[in-house]
């Protein structure tokens, strides 16, 4: 490996944030495209609970530029999650250089399974939680209102719950990069599993969308599971680590 100055160093991450933001911004025109199908598809939570209420929910506009600037937001979020693979491929060719060569040989591995990770939770999250959570929250206070929602905020809404859960789903894939790296063990994991318990159960209050125990148990229990597949994933990584790592980490 050889030492690169400082200037050197900037001027590659700049150019790597530029590729980054050339690509988010490529996929969300295409996104843009599709922004009809994609608000039909992230309306569904909604249509799912109009189907049951007696008193119908609807999506309403309250400016003139909120339809244009809720079709920019959603398609900003579906082209970060068309580019995102690509854009860790630039935060991974960035560092690859200071890394030895078995460790650069995890690059495809990682891009691969930081993209499923993502799409994976941002699945569950609008099949498993928005379908419980969004007839909760507009059905909470029964037929004493009629629910008349921002298609900004709505949208905003599901958006972070999808996002949110993308990323919380990452956790094995980080985890098992880390450990390759030699930056964490299985056995620190399980000394401190009481601690990430109680971590995880605080992070899913917090953006669990309900107060009830079913959607919170919906977002904790998977976030429970995630962490014993981080241990065992943490422990496979222990074993194929390379000896560099072991004698660079000693």
């Amino acid at each position: 490996m050889r030492e690169a100055p400082l200037m050197e160093h900037l001027e590659e991450l700049r150019n790597r944030l530029i590729w980054a933001i050339v690509a988010w911004g490529v996929m969300t025109a295409v996104a843009f495209t599709f922004r009809v199908q994609i608000l039909e598809a992230l309306r569904r939570p909604l249509d799912a609970y109009n189907a049951t209420a007696e008193i119908k929910a609807e999506l309403i506009v309250l400016n003139i530029t909120e339809p244009f600037l809720t079709a920019f937001k959603v398609a900003a979020f579906g082209g970060l999650a068309l580019a995102l693979p690509f854009i860790v491929y630039q935060i991974w060719a960035f560092i690859a250089p200071g890394l030895f060569a078995s460790e650069r040989r995890l690059a495809i591995p990682f891009l691969l399974g930081a993209g499923f990770s993502f799409s994976l939770g941002a699945i569950f999250a609008y099949f498993v939680l928005l379908p419980f959570a969004v007839p909760f929250l507009l059905g909470f206070l029964g037929d004493v209102v009629t629910p008349q929602i921002s298609i900004g905020m709505y949208m905003g809404q599901i958006l972070t719950f999808l996002g949110l859960m993308g990323i919380l789903f990452e956790m094995p894939v980080v985890s098992y990069l880390l450990a390759r790296l030699g930056i964490i063990t299985s056995r620190f994991l399980i000394n401190n599993w009481r601690i990430a318990v109680v971590l995880l159960l605080t992070l899913a209050a917090l953006i669990t969308p309900t107060v009830d125990v079913v959607n919170l148990s919906l977002v904790s229990i998977p976030l429970m599971v995630l962490y014993g597949i981080s241990i065992l994933l943490v422990k496979w990584a222990e074993r194929g680590r390379p000896k560099e790592v072991e004698t660079s980490a000693a």
